[in-house]
């Protein structure tokens, strides 16, 4: 991990900006005080840079969630094609700002990414399948990019795993730029073999294959598979379950050389975390510690899974 920060597209709203349509702002705690320390903050206030004014009409989706309408919600004035036209030309700019990540403010019509309200245009009657439009227009274009609505983040596994993504994908682009061969494939997945078996066996057990074959073949649709499929894989959340399977693993390279004591405290400490008593830090401390001392290959104490991301935020120590 390198010493730059993070650059993490956002919701301007989030900051404590004064943007939002009654003129306040959604100051989001963790984003402000705790990850701004790693992160530059790239923000956009779609509503404002489309032209509209602080404060102004609340604005909806209306009609289909495939196709909706951005309409006010007393004027029922038709923002549709000023905000698609204005995020299609905002696509360029947010390109060139070379993005790690993106947070997006929850439910709102033009930046919520999940569940947000579509209502029937006949009976009034919202359903919880929409997307805003700005939204849309960036998952379509970046469709890689680590993507998350802040109320999520107050959930702590999706946030660990939002967090953790964000690092995989800016160590992916550093593989991209830096050393993008087969052996520097070799070498990311490496690097990353538990991490993914911690998220998703079924992808790792997807993304060996592409990786034995790097080189051997079209190498651009190589990396672009296996960019699809690590995508999918960091998706999905890890569960104590999975993260007994990978600490086990770990454990294997240096079972022999604990002793009784050494190896039924880690045991205990690894089945605690798996029945939730423990948070995931403190098996893991230990397993590092033991790691540091013993003899095992050389990519094995470098798991990005055993430092993920700085441990000042304090990911892993929820239960």
């Amino acid at each position: 991990m390198s010493d730059d920060k993070l650059r993490i597209g956002i919701s301007q709203c989030l900051l404590g900006d004064e943007v939002r349509f009654d003129g306040g702002h959604k100051r989001n705690r963790f984003v402000v005080n705790s990850l701004s320390e790693y992160a530059t903050y790239v923000p956009v206030c779609p509503e404002v840079e489309v032209g509209m004014p602080t404060p102004r009409e609340a604005i909806r989706l209306v009609g289909s969630s495939q196709s909706p309408q951005l309409l006010g919600v007393q004027s029922a004035e038709d923002h549709t094609d000023a905000m698609t036209a204005w995020s299609e030309q905002k696509m360029p700019w947010l390109v060139d700002q070379d993005l790690d990540g993106y947070i997006f403010k929850k439910d709102s019509p033009s930046c919520g990414l999940f569940r947000v309200r579509v209502y029937d245009a006949e009976s009034g009657i919202p359903s919880r399948d929409g997307r805003g439009l700005y939204a849309s227009s960036v998952v379509e274009r970046f469709p890689l990019l680590p993507a998350e609505e802040e109320g999520r983040l107050n959930d702590a596994p999706l946030r660990e795993n939002f967090i953790a993504r964000l690092f995989i994908y800016r160590r992916w682009k550093r593989f991209l730029s830096e050393d993008r061969s087969p052996a520097g494939l070799v070498a990311f997945h490496t690097a990353h073999k538990m991490a993914f078996l911690a998220h998703s066996p079924v992808h790792y057990r997807e993304l060996g294959p592409i990786v034995s074959q790097a080189g051997s073949d079209d190498f651009d649709r190589q990396v672009a598979q296996y960019a699809e499929t690590m995508t999918r894989c960091v998706q999905v959340l890890a569960t104590p379950g999975k993260h007994t399977n990978v600490l086990m693993h770990l454990m294997g390279f240096i079972k022999n050389e604990l002793d009784g004591h050494d190896k039924a405290e880690l045991l205990d400490l690894i089945e605690q975390m798996r029945k939730r008593i423990l948070p995931l830090i403190v098996p893991i401390t230990l397993l590092k510690h033991h790691l540091s001392r013993c003899d095992t290959p050389d990519w094995v104490e470098k798991q990005a899974y055993l430092n993920p991301y700085p441990g000042e935020l304090m990911l892993r120590n929820h239960v």
